[in-house]
């Protein structure tokens, strides 16, 4: 590693760059729900006029600063901006490549290395529940990192992995759009008065009471051997060599995350052996019906109605058992089924392809920049 340097964090890379933006026009603006873990691109979802605020431009790594958020991953690399330039939350730091110093890439995957959050987290200050990281912390981090070309080249090994996981998801984006627009046209647009309306909670069983919240301190002991999926509210955040779930379930935030902009339920189908914290509700469908066809519905069911608490929206269980559920004849459920199932295996397979290729990056990542795999032309 004689052509790797010893760099301070904050000479490396540049924390919140200076961005011109004109006070009388509007930006592309993103909010820290526009950011997921595990997805390397964030795009904005709105348009403001000129506020306080984190302000970047295309590329740029936008690094959560609060708890929970940098604990929950939110760290991606913001692109899709109108002219280039935008602003967002203020509880974002933004980090960007030096000239002949530092590629944008790599300080992408630098900023997601655990070296890097793990130093940030450490550095929390504030009140519980409101805890920042001062930009001023990374003048005392102190990192061994490669020379220019070679950070190319990791960032486009990692970047190919990223590539491939944007496009399955996209593919299932779309799968899951044309089983929405079939279930309502048969469900929604040919519904019949003579239908009975029934509840959620008829045609679901519900497992909430086996679910186990286990911490980061629990789950970084939790490495060896197979790794199996750890779900939250919104997301797959951990990979730990236990499980307590085997099989086909609907996931849905119960709290923290429970709904998206437009008041739709945050929803996740995961598939196999798993393990779940206490943060979403965990069901199956009840014959006739499949999960993927209470999955369809409940993407188009909006609950901002049952949504409670103010500083932390909640879904409770109760809440969620009173959905009303149109049942339809016997035949159109077994249509449906039929068909959605063409389009949920191959979602299934792309998401298990997704996983593979996410715990494969994330094996990679460490590796590539601690320098224990090399790159080589």
């Amino acid at each position: 590693m004689s052509e790797w340097k010893e760099y301070k964090f904050s000479d490396f890379v540049s924390i919140n760059p200076t961005v011109s933006l004109k006070g009388i026009e509007e930006y592309s603006f993103v909010e820290m729900k526009d950011l997921q873990d595990g997805n390397k691109f964030c795009f904005s979802t709105a348009k403001r006029k000129t506020s306080s605020g984190a302000r970047f431009q295309e590329r740029d790594t936008l690094f959560a600063r609060i708890t929970p958020c940098l604990e929950n991953g939110k760290i991606c690399q913001v692109r899709g901006l109108e002219n280039g330039i935008g602003f967002g939350s203020t509880e974002f730091l933004v980090f960007r490549g030096k000239e002949g110093i530092s590629h944008n890439d790599f300080v992408f995957y630098l900023s997601r290395w655990d070296e890097v959050r793990g130093f940030a987290e450490g550095n929390f200050e504030g009140t519980s529940g409101r805890q920042r990281v001062p930009k001023s912390c990374f003048d005392n981090l102190f990192l061994i990192l490669p020379e220019y070309n070679e950070q190319i080249q990791i960032a486009s090994i990692l970047s190919s992995l990223d590539d491939k996981i944007d496009l399955l998801h996209r593919q299932n984006k779309t799968l899951e759009q044309l089983a929405e627009t079939l279930f309502r046209q048969w469900f929604v647009e040919e519904a019949e008065e003579s239908w009975e309306v029934a509840k959620l909670g008829d045609v679901i069983s519900i497992y909430d009471s086996k679910r186990i919240p286990v911490s980061s301190m629990e789950r970084a002991k939790m490495k060896t051997g197979e790794l199996y999926p750890y779900y939250g509210a919104a997301t797959i955040m951990d990979y730990i060599n236990q499980y307590i779930f085997e099989g086909e379930y609907i996931l849905m935030g119960e709290d923290g995350t429970v709904q998206t902009e437009k008041g739709f339920p945050i929803l996740q189908m995961p598939t196999g052996k798993f393990w779940v914290n206490n943060h979403t509700h965990i069901f199956q469908s009840i014959l006739p019906f499949s999960n993927f066809f209470i999955y369809i519905f409940l993407k188009q069911t909006n609950i901002s109605g049952i949504v409670t608490g103010a500083v932390q929206p909640k879904i409770n269980q109760e809440a969620l058992k009173r959905i009303e559920f149109l049942i339809s004849p016997k035949e159109k459920i077994n249509e449906f089924v039929q068909t959605g199932e063409k389009f949920w295996q191959k979602i299934k397979s792309n998401t298990n392809q997704i996983q593979s290729l996410t715990q494969l990056r994330d094996t990679l990542l460490p590796k590539l920049m601690s320098g224990e795999v090399r790159v080589r032309n």
